[in-house]
């Protein structure tokens, strides 16, 4: 019997530890942030520039929102999907 404690005692601190997830998970992330930042600068230097009813400011905030959306979808699939730990 004493032989099985610290099997026992091994494998939970072996469940507690860090999970592992996709490392392509991080970059995909840092990737879709970096866009969304893109599109945000984007607009603003159309709303500067553009003086005319251009809709150029108008398309790159519409995708600056789909990109948002697209990402928290994203995460809330990968998260069901066990892509992303509980905790970070």
């Amino acid at each position: 019997m004493p032989a099985a404690q610290p099997a026992a005692a091994s494998a939970n601190a072996q469940s507690r530890g860090r999970k592992e997830y996709p490392e392509i998970m991080r970059y995909v992330v840092i990737g879709v942030l970096v866009l969304i930042v893109l599109s945000l600068g984007s607009a603003l230097v159309f709303v500067f520039r553009d003086r005319s009813d251009s809709k150029r400011a108008v398309k790159a905030l519409a995708l600056r929102v789909g990109l948002s959306v697209g990402l928290f979808v994203f995460l809330m699939v990968a998260y069901y999907f066990g892509f992303v730990p509980d905790r970070l």
